[in-house]
């Protein structure tokens, strides 16, 4: 997959794209739907936000867009920093490219990265969405962390597993086709796969 910095930083770029705005509905309307259309007497979950004034966020309603890209830049730096090369690592610790099947290694990879990302950005968003109003209590913190990893971590395991990243992996190849087109004219078949996990 990824060759280099550049595509490493376009893919994280991608995944999170698309897993961001996944958790923003997951959360808005799988999660809290019902009670924000009951709170606030409205027929849809998107009126019931409008009718409240945004999404409750850092003690205060923010427009949903506000919400999306600053967790997105969150998760974009959690991705660089620690996702992608601590799972890498992760992953090399159990199975090994050159030897095993890369569907095994990928598989490592989403499950490690899920392992690492989904408590780090629920920690995030237990701040992120305490409810100040109340005062600052470091238990309810704690709790409302180990509630938002309970209600994430199944969302995030199978989405990243069976939709997000085979989405990524499919359109990361078509935007850097010409240079897996060029790869694959150098380098064997049976090389490539192994090439492609070690970069």
């Amino acid at each position: 997959m990824p060759r280099n910095q550049f595509q490493r930083m376009v893919f994280a770029f991608l995944t999170v794209l698309v897993t961001v705005h996944g958790y923003v509905f997951y959360s808005l309307y799988v999660i809290n739907g019902s009670t924000l259309m009951a709170v606030n007497n409205q027929p849809s979950v998107l009126a019931a936000i409008n009718a409240q004034g945004g999404v409750y966020m850092f003690g205060r309603m923010m427009p949903i867009w506000s919400l999306i890209l600053i967790e997105l830049c969150c998760a974009f730096f959690l991705e660089v920093v620690m996702g992608s090369p601590c799972s890498f690592r992760l992953a090399a610790k159990v199975f090994d490219p050159r030897k095993d099947h890369p569907m095994l290694f990928e598989t490592a990879i989403i499950c490690a990265t899920v392992g690492l990302m989904c408590p780090a950005m629920s920690f995030l968003a237990a701040w992120f969405y305490y409810p100040y109003y109340e005062g600052f209590n470091l238990l309810t913190l704690l709790a409302n962390w180990l509630k938002l990893v309970c209600f994430n971590f199944p969302f995030a395991y199978f989405s990243q597993l069976f939709f997000i990243q085979p989405l990524i992996r499919t359109v990361f190849k078509w935007i850097f086709r010409r240079d897996i087109e060029q790869r694959e004219a150098f380098v064997p078949a049976s090389e490539l796969e192994s090439v492609d996990l070690l970069s």
